[in-house]
């Protein structure tokens, strides 16, 4: 087993990225179960400037800061008891996100490149916080919606948002890992 050893640089850096995607709950919009925030934002970058395994411990630190009580989720809220929100899977989507990103923009920091890392990455923060949200909406919470009125109410509304965060993220996070 080999183990990897972080630096003090590495370490500053994925403590910055968790803080960010902290400060990035607070900036919230409130549309239904799912708030437009701007923690997508920062979850991108932190794939696209730190790789995929720093980025990762970036929002596994952030998860798990939040379940442990500090309120540093959307609504300034916390605690374990946040998993049984409809939003929780987003959360859990942001560590898969974050992976991904990270992993596709380690192979080139093209502004292609880049994209295809963004998009991906979207892509699969939807496929894990969208089938969290259908179970918690039908089976907790009984509320009997299909697929469309899930997509409808976690998806579709924020793709317009989502959208833009990508273009700024692209432009933003390529220039910053030119920079470190």
């Amino acid at each position: 087993m080999t183990t990897t050893k972080l630096t003090t640089k590495d370490i500053t850096q994925i403590g910055m990225f968790a803080a960010l995607t902290a400060i990035g709950a607070f900036i919230a919009i409130p549309v239904g179960p799912v708030p437009i925030t701007l923690q997508s934002f920062f979850v991108l970058l932190a794939g696209i400037v730190l790789g995929s395994k720093k980025a990762v411990y970036s929002q596994i630190a952030y998860v798990l800061l939040g379940l442990s009580g500090l309120p540093i989720f959307s609504g300034f809220s916390g605690g374990f008891q946040h998993m049984l929100k409809p939003s929780a899977g987003f959360l859990l989507g942001y560590i898969a996100m974050a992976y991904c990103v990270g992993k596709i923009a380690e192979r080139e920091n093209t502004s292609g490149n880049i994209s295809l890392a963004v998009i991906a990455g979207t892509a699969v923060l939807y496929a894990v916080g969208l089938p969290y949200m259908y179970g918690i909406l039908n089976v907790m919470l009984s509320k009997k919606l299909n697929i469309m009125q899930v997509l409808n109410m976690g998806m579709f509304m924020f793709i317009p948002g989502d959208t833009l965060k990508a273009v700024i993220a692209v432009y933003v996070g390529q220039s910053l890992k030119k920079r470190l």
